[in-house]
Order: structure tokens, then C-alpha cells, then sequence
């Protein structure tokens, strides 16, 4: 057991040093929301026309509102980036000595999702405090209550990503494949608006929000900001993580004779 926990710690480690040293990915993750938070939450409160009050007691703003999904930003760019990297691992053979550990191969693809996980939530919890910052104030129990749904949602992500990153041999083809999954992911789900909103232009894509589990994984952010717990978005988030972490694993699988390169 002390070398499955070694071999985890090795590897977050290693993620964190990564990131540590990639000074530009850390701007580029806070720039990013923070340019949707400041500069776009004016145009798009005005066009919009929203005054937000379900599914909470009191109003709030148009920022307070976008700030769990620019939450999931983070989170979602910061999981296909990790993978990115795996690639370049991959590209560069440091990924083949990894996976020719005697440790289960599962065990160091979760240990990876881990490390991704950890910076996803450093990078979050480092936007929330920028945000208070600018006068975009959550609840004071929410910056704890919203732990375990920061951790889940970047398992989640994760795990999509270091599925995709299964089935990319070429850096330059991923780098392809993220904007394809990101940018719709992200703006067809309830991150800049509510669902309600949604429905009132279309029922096709108020389906396909409803159902994207980037969806899911943002109202259980936003919920968990304002220290509620929400069971459907939670339970949907999870299965969305067993799935996409199992189909992560089943990628790997050297013996379907997907990646036998790497063995």
C-alpha cells in the first residue's frame, strides 16, 4: 500500500511542479474569467435582460450568478490542458516509463485525474478571491461548502479529457479536439445563463443543456456557493465522472490494442 500512496504522491507532485513552472498557464486560467466577469457580465446582463432570483431566496447580481460557471472555466480548461499534457508526455516518452510501473495502470491515471483535480481547485479557490476583489462577494460559508463539488467537477473533467487524449497521437490533432469539446460545452449549458432563459428561445437546446454534464457540475457549484446541496446535479455529476474516468481507463487498456505503443 505505501508504494500505491508513493507512487500517487510522486505524481502530484510532478503535476504541481508542472504548473508551478508554467507561469503563463496560471495567468491565462485567472485572465480568462476575469475578462467574462468584468468586461462581458455588463453586455450580456443588458441584452439578456435578467433579474435572477430562482432557485434562491434573495437576488442576486448578474456576476454573482456567472461566477460558479466561470468557476467551471477554470476547471474545464485547466482538465484539458493536464491532458494536453499527457500528450506531450506521450510525444516525448516519458509517458511509456510511467505506465511501465508495476502499479496498476488505473491507479496512475486516477493519481494523474488527482493532481489535475488539486491544481483545478488551487487555480478556482485564487479566481474566487480576485473576484472579491472586484466587489463579487459569495456567502462566507460557500468558499467551504463548495470544496467537494470543485473536487468532483474536476475529477469529471478531467477524466473527459484524459479520455479524448486516449484517442490523439498528434499534439497539433488535440489542440483541435479541445476547442471542439470546450466552447460548446461551455456555452451550451447554465453558465452565463439560466436554464429558464434557455427554454424561452428553444426547447431543442434547452434539452441539450439540461443533459450536458457540464450543466450538472455548474448548478452543483453554484448550489454549493450559497451552502445548498443539490441531490440531482450531484448524483448526475458523479455518474458523469464514473463514466467518463471508466471510459479514461478502458482508452489505456493496452490489451484492446489501443495504445500498445505505450507499453
Amino acid at each position: 500500500m505505501n508504494a500505491y500512496l508513493t507512487a500517487m504522491q510522486a505524481i502530484i507532485w510532478r503535476e504541481g511542479l508542472r504548473f508551478v513552472h508554467q507561469r503563463e498557464r496560471f495567468v491565462a486560467a485567472l485572465v480568462r474569467p476575469l475578462v467574462w466577469l468584468v468586461v462581458f457580465a455588463a453586455g450580456f446582463r443588458a441584452a439578456l435582460g435578467l433579474s435572477i432570483n430562482p432557485p434562491y431566496q434573495t437576488y442576486i447580481t448578474y456576476e454573482t450568478y456567472i461566477v460558479p460557471g466561470l468557476c467551471g472555466m477554470v476547471i474545464l480548461f485547466n482538465g484539458m490542458q493536464s491532458s494536453l499534457s499527457l500528450v506531450y508526455d506521450r510525444e516525448m516518452g516519458s509517458m511509456r516509463l510511467l505506465l511501465t510501473s508495476p502499479l496498476p495502470r488505473w491507479w496512475l491515471l486516477v493519481s494523474k485525474l488527482l493532481g489535475s483535480s488539486v491544481i483545478s481547485v488551487v487555480q478556482v479557490y485564487v479566481f474566487l478571491v480576485l473576484a472579491a476583489g472586484f466587489g463579487v462577494m459569495m456567502p462566507p460559508l460557500g468558499y467551504v461548502a463548495v470544496f467537494p463539488a470543485l473536487v468532483l467537477t474536476g475529477l469529471m473533467l478531467g477524466g473527459l479529457g484524459l479520455f479524448l487524449s486516449s484517442w490523439i497521437r498528434q499534439l497539433e490533432n488535440f489542440a483541435g479536439v479541445m476547442n471542439f469539446v470546450i466552447f460548446p460545452m461551455f456555452f451550451l449549458s447554465s453558465a452565463l445563463y439560466p436554464l429558464w432563459k434557455m427554454a424561452e428561445s428553444s426547447y431543442v437546446l434547452f434539452l441539450i443543456c439540461s443533459y450536458n454534464p457540464f450543466t450538472q457540475a455548474v448548478e452543483l457549484i453554484r448550489f454549493a456557493l450559497y451552502g445548498e446541496f443539490n441531490a440531482p446535479a450531484s448524483g448526475w455529476t458523479a455518474l458523469a465522472t464514473l463514466v467518463f474516468v471508466g471510459l479514461a481507463i478502458w482508452g489505456y487498456d493496452t490489451s484492446r490494442g489501443k495504445k500498445r505503443s505505450l507499453a
